[in-house]
Formats: C-alpha cells, structure tokens, sequence
C-alpha cells in the first residue's frame, strides 16, 4: 500500500511551532502510516525530533515559496490566509485542510476566530476534518543535549516585538533579588539579543547555546522568567515552574495552561502589539509583582 504524504505550514517560530503540537499528534494518531513534513523555518531542526510527530523538516521561510510539490495532502497551520493557503494550493497537493478563505477560493474549511487561543484554533482545524485532538498535549521530550546549567534560574528578557518586551532594567532587579537570595541565575536570548541579555546583569547564555541546550537547560531549570515568547511555551512544554509578564495580546491568545505551575500577570488591558516599544500593560507589571511571583514558587519543593 503506497505511503500518503502530508505537508503541514507554520514557519514561524518556537512558540507558534509549540501551539501546533496537539494538532500535528492529531495528525500522526490519526494516519499514522502516512509521511509528515513539516515546512517550517530551518533553526527550528533541533525541536522538530522532540515533538515525535514529524518524518521530515522541509526548510521554508515566512510565507516564501514552498519547495514541495504533490503531496496528497497539505495542512495550512501557519494562518488563514489568503497568502499561506495560494502557497500551499501552488504545491499542487491532492487535498487542502485550512480555515476558509473566499478572497482565496477556498470555503471548505471552518471559519476563523481572531480571539481564539492559539492551541484551540489549531486543534479545532483538524478535528472539523475528523481528527480527534487533545488540547492537553504541549509536553516535549529532553533533548540528549546536556543542559548548561541545571537547576538554574532561567530568566529570558527577549520577544519578537518590542511591545512584548518587559524593560530589561525590570529583568534585571527581579534577577538581583534572586541573586541575593541565593540562586544561580542564567539569562537566554539568541544572538541578536545578546546586549538586552548583558543588560540584566547576571550569566548570559544568549546567542551561546543550540535550541536542544535551551530546550535542556529549560527542562531542568528551577524557575523561567519571562515575557509572552518562545521560552514561556519551553517552560510549558516541560513543566517547568515560571512566572511570564503579558502584554499587549492577552493570555486568552497565547498563555500557558491553567493551573499552579504557571503564574500569568497580565492587568487585563491590551494597546497595540505592533508598537516599537512596551504598552502602557506591560508596564502595569512591576519588578515587586514579579519578584513576590518568582519567591512564591520557590518555596514550593523543587521536582
């Protein structure tokens, strides 16, 4: 019996790819025998493997051309259109799951919710086409990749956007307080956040180690400290302890789970998250609120 081939889009980033992973477990659980690419950005390579659910990472970056051709099946995870879908429908695959589209001639589909979470949006794509989904479904395995520094307090300044970013100087007291406290801190970003990374004060690993390390030194961290980024879906991921600081979107879009292991501080407004600089939100957020957070998980026995 011929092999089916299945081509899913999101070339994104970490925290995107890591939403997805209860849809693409979807996907694997209900055709198990079928090979499933994943088109995603290539520094991604080393997360791939530990989501146990993808054959193959096809290199594609954000809304480019996509150099596969004829797959059986191509499943647009990265929006909804109208530009990822005619990128997809360019592949030529034999069908196309996505949410519906007109403006790109395609109304199959469900219909989209702009203030949908995130993880929900992608599970109730693929249950419309009769997957069976579990939104629960965030853990990774640990890399094989030794871990830079276990135990540590991980405290990750860094986000996409500038509106997204807590002051680094805020970071940066939250760190000293633990510092003072007795815990090893460590500060991640990548390389082009290597100056916000130094600005905390404290070790900084940014621009120092693969994604499998900081997949690794997340796992085994004591604390994640962060904004709404790539490190906070990391903390969830493996169960790791943290404490993130929202704004501008809200935690309803893209927050952790509920329940003890993640505090969420949000002050329950929004401004725009395309500004150059953090919103009147993210700043309602002091460094007492986050310390007192940060102090409170501490005193809870560490795994």
């Amino acid at each position: 019996m011929a092999v089916s081939r299945v081509l899913v889009l999101r070339a994104l980033g970490v925290g995107d790819l890591l939403t997805a992973v209860p849809a693409l477990r979807a996907i694997r659980r209900g055709r198990p025998g079928d090979h499933i690419t994943l088109a995603a950005p290539a520094w991604l390579a080393d997360l791939v493997p530990l989501i146990g659910a993808v054959d193959e990472l096809l290199p594609a970056g954000e809304l480019e051309p996509i150099r596969a051709r004829g797959e059986d099946l191509a499943v647009n995870m990265h929006g909804c259109g109208p530009r990822s879908h005619c990128l997809l429908k360019a592949t030529g695959p034999g069908r196309l799951w996505a949410y519906a589209n007109p403006v790109a001639g395609f109304a199959d589909g469900p219909r989209w919710r702009e203030d949908e979470h995130e993880v929900a949006r992608w599970c109730r794509l693929v249950e419309w086409y009769g997957l069976r989904p579990d939104p629960r479904d965030l853990s990774l395995a640990v890399p094989d990749a030794p871990s830079p520094a276990p135990g540590a307090i991980v405290v990750h300044p860094g986000g996409k956007s500038p509106a997204r970013r807590w002051p680094a100087g805020r970071f940066a007291e939250v760190a000293r307080a633990l510092a003072a406290d007795g815990h090893e801190i460590v500060v991640t970003g990548n390389a082009a956040e290597e100056s916000l990374a130094e600005a905390v004060g404290c070790r900084s690993l940014a621009g120092r180690t693969s994604l499998a390390e900081l997949c690794a030194l997340i796992a085994g961290a004591r604390l994640v400290i962060t904004g709404d980024t790539g490190a906070a879906h990391l903390a969830t991921a493996y169960g790791t302890p943290s404490v993130i600081v929202f704004g501008p979107i809200p935690p309803t879009r893209w927050g952790p789970p509920p329940g003890p292991r993640h505090t969420v501080l949000w002050p329950g407004t929004t401004s725009d998250p395309d500004a150059d600089r953090p919103g009147p939100e993210l700043l309602a957020t002091t460094p007492a609120m986050v310390l007192a957070a940060a102090r409170a998980h501490l005193r809870v026995p560490a795994r």
